[in-house]
């Protein structure tokens, strides 16, 4: 049997009617018959998923492959799963409630054979108001990295990935994480790829946010997502570079992953809960150098995580309707120096560094350059009467006439 150039793995649980044009799309791809495989997973879908993948197997003989299983609790085994029956060369990992534009698979593997790339990243569009970070698609690009581009940003794994590069590696979801499975897997990829391309010159993949927020990262619980934060550092801690590379991903998780956890949806969090989200933020400030790369996240979200880091959910709970009513603090000067003045600042009851509400700081005057014999003349640095004797020397006239015009 011929190897296909691509296999589509997709993890199904109760994702209708959204699955219908998952199915469609890879249906409809520009690839050549025989290039493409499809490895759709049932976790045990009881919306009618399951059968409407039988439903496209039967009507597109040697397209799909579908397996049914009971439900594990989160993606990460059935992706595994297919991943395990995958025969591409090359595997991408889709959504069952996403969808592929028509070229997209023809696309990836041809930049992918151009390039020798062991990863590509796909063009990607937000769907329904899905937040799809775009800082990595400003255009095509034959390799890139953490130190030089947003690809931090950008660790789902709706990618393709050169499946010799998967199974050298042993590389798997972990399936004890609920949430954020995919990220770790991502992230080991591409810190052991030889070359990460990037795709920006087609809409390849349309990533949709359900009407009713039940993608399974909209509903997972902080704690759940905690561990998945922690998992993708853990990666990050062990396998990148020191410098550049790791602050890059250490600043995505720091800036965006964790303060996403200290916003208004902690408000409704049960006390317990709130106090457990502290500890956990704690733990992981200190495991993995979060204040290292401080300097890189804006005011309003170091303030939050040192709130948790203390174990003071009551004052994050201000902090957070603080942030909610008013936005942005009034600014306190202070010498040089420009303060983000929110509740907390020089709160003696928290005792937070001043050094974490700072906006900017001035630079120091520049020492001024020796002054000139002419200048220190004109300006009245030279004694009266060396002065007088000087006026009477034949180059003063021509002196006086440099500074101030000629009149001595």
């Amino acid at each position: 049997m011929a190897v296909p150039d691509v296999t589509v793995v997709v993890a199904v649980y109760n994702t209708m009617p959204y699955l219908t044009a998952c199915l469609d799309s890879l249906v409809g791809q520009s690839l050549a018959p025989g290039r493409l495989e499809v490895v759709a997973v049932d976790d045990g879908s009881t919306d009618g998923g399951g059968e409407l993948l039988d439903e496209y197997a039967a009507r597109h003989p040697g397209l799909f492959t579908v397996v049914h299983q009971p439900n594990s609790g989160g993606p990460a085994a059935p992706a595994n799963r297919g991943l395990e029956l995958a025969r591409g060369r090359y595997v991408l990992f889709l959504g069952a409630d996403d969808w592929l534009g028509e070229e997209a698979l023809e696309r990836l593997v041809a930049a992918a054979d151009a390039w020798g790339s062991d990863v590509v990243v796909p063009k990607q569009v937000g769907v329904n108001g899905r937040l799809v970070p775009q800082g990595l698609f400003h255009a095509d690009a034959e390799s890139v990295g953490f130190a030089d581009s947003a690809l931090a940003w950008a660790l789902a794994d709706t990618k393709l990935f050169r499946l010799d590069l998967v199974r050298r590696h042993g590389l798997r979801r972990d399936e004890g994480l609920k949430v954020f499975s995919d990220q770790p897997f991502t992230l080991e990829a591409c810190l052991r790829a030889a070359r990460v391309s990037v795709l920006s010159s087609y809409d390849c993949c349309f990533l949709v946010l359900r009407e009713d927020r039940s993608n399974v990262t909209e509903r997972a619980g902080a704690l759940d997502r905690l561990r998945g934060i922690a998992a993708l550092q853990q990666v990050a801690a062990e396998l990148a570079r020191p410098g550049e590379e790791l602050d890059a991903i250490r600043a995505r998780g720091f800036a965006w992953d964790v303060p996403r956890l200290l916003q208004e949806g902690f408000l409704l969090l049960s006390k317990d809960v709130q106090e457990r989200v502290c500890v956990e933020v704690a733990r992981l400030v200190e495991r993995f150098g979060a204040r290292e790369v401080y300097h890189r996240l804006p005011v309003a979200e170091r303030v939050r995580i040192e709130l948790a880091c203390a174990v003071r959910p009551e004052a994050l709970r201000d902090q957070i309707r603080y942030e909610a009513a008013h936005g942005d603090p009034p600014v306190v000067a202070d010498g040089r120096r420009q303060y983000a003045g929110y509740p907390a600042f020089r709160d003696a009851r928290l005792g937070l560094p001043d050094e974490l509400f700072l906006l900017r700081e001035e630079a120091a005057e520049a020492a001024a350059p020796p002054l000139s014999l002419a200048r220190q003349l004109w300006r009245g640095l030279v004694p009266e009467q060396l002065r007088r004797g000087l006026r009477r020397h034949p180059a003063w006239r021509r002196l006086a006439d440099s500074v101030n015009g000629g009149r001595g």
